[in-house]
C-alpha cells in the first residue's frame, strides 16, 4: 500500500467521524426522534391513502350504511396520501 493511501484511511476529518464523536448525546437523541416521528407520519399517511382506496371499492348500499355520498368518495379518494 503507498503511503498516501494509508494516510488517508487514517484521516477520521475526511470521514466525518470527528463530527459524529462531537455530537452530544441529546443531539443524538433529538435526531433520532425526529426521524422515528417522520415514519411515524409516513405510516399514517400511507395508512390513510390505503383507507381511501378501500371506500372506493364499496357499493352504494354500503356507502349509505356509512352515511357517503359517491362523490363524498371520490373526493376524499381524490386526495394526495399526504393530505388530511
Amino acid at each position: 500500500m503507498s503511503a498516501a493511501c494509508c494516510a488517508y484511511s487514517n484521516d477520521t476529518d475526511n470521514l466525518g467521524l470527528s463530527a459524529v464523536s462531537e455530537a452530544t448525546s441529546g443531539e443524538v437523541r433529538k435526531a433520532y426522534s425526529r426521524a422515528m416521528q417522520f415514519l411515524l407520519d409516513l405510516e399514517g399517511m400511507l395508512d390513510r391513502s390505503r383507507q381511501r382506496r378501500a371506500m372506493r371499492d364499496l357499493d352504494g348500499h354500503m356507502l349509505r350504511d356509512i352515511g357517503l355520498s359517491a362523490s363524498d368518495v371520490e373526493r376524499e379518494a381524490s386526495k394526495p396520501f399526504w393530505r388530511s
